[in-house]
């Protein structure tokens, strides 16, 4: 077990990044008894904390390096790949630009004649460098955002190679189902998100936490979650409800 992943457990359940509720759904409509939101990470104290178990393991997985860009798909994403950049440059004195798309592409000012589907130039820079990109963001699902970003990536700057895709968490989980009417048949284990997304694209996915190891040091050290507003340890049924969710949805 890598040294940062029982300080980051703990950060996210202290922070209620981490809770359990009920109603719980995500994004392509399935029930979950958990979610990760690591909007509740808001404050510069926070900030630079989460973004330092990420830098820690760029370190050491010898991932990141002088020529590389961090690139942040938007909202949360943009945010992380800034401060995962200033950890960087804090944890190892490693100056590593950033940027992040827009979600409508700019034709004025310096983007005049041409569009730019990027904040900063700094992706197109690394181009022009043979840098390579990492993209960061903060949970991995279905993935289906990142491969949106990739074809951006490959419009704006297509000779850069995409080294990773490297996520604060991963939820470990398969791809939903849908019916021949596109009508989502939940209680059907999918195919794995991760293996469907490196098979499409050629890119590997990284994770800091996987959701399993997370929740396993959190229940095994008692360490207070928030679960349906109130902060308690996690419990046997607790725990059971995780496991029988990861039973059906899990890869």
């Amino acid at each position: 077990m890598k040294d940062y992943l029982q300080d980051f457990a703990r950060f996210l359940a202290q922070t209620g990044a981490l809770f359990f509720a009920q109603g719980l759904r995500l994004k392509d409509g399935r029930a979950t008894p958990y979610f990760v939101n690591l909007g509740q990470i808001n404050t510069g104290r926070r900030g630079l904390a989460l973004a330092g178990f990420l830098a820690r393991m760029l370190l050491e997985e010898k991932l990141v390096d002088e020529k590389s860009v961090l690139v942040g798909p938007s909202y949360k994403g943009s945010a992380l790949a800034c401060l995962v950049a200033a950890a960087l440059w804090l944890e190892a004195r490693l100056e590593v630009p950033f940027d992040y798309d827009r979600k409508e592409a700019k034709g004025h000012g310096e983007a005049s004649g041409r569009e730019n589907l990027f904040v900063t130039g700094a992706l197109q820079q690394a181009g022009q460098r043979g840098g390579q990109a990492l993209v960061l963001d903060d949970v991995a699902t279905s993935l289906a955002t990142k491969v949106e970003l990739l074809d951006k990536m490959k419009a704006q700057a297509p000779e850069v190679a995409v080294r990773a895709v490297v996520i604060a968490v991963d939820r470990e989980q398969t791809q939903p189902v849908h019916d021949a009417q596109g009508r989502l048949v939940e209680n059907v284990k999918g195919p794995d998100a991760v293996k469907a997304f490196s098979q499409r694209t050629g890119v590997p996915v990284r994770a800091v936490a996987p959701i399993r190891a997370v929740i396993e040091i959190l229940f095994r050290q008692r360490v207070p979650v928030k679960i349906d507003g109130t902060y308690r340890p996690l419990e046997q049924a607790d725990k059971d409800r995780f496991d029988a969710y990861m039973a059906v949805y899990g890869r």
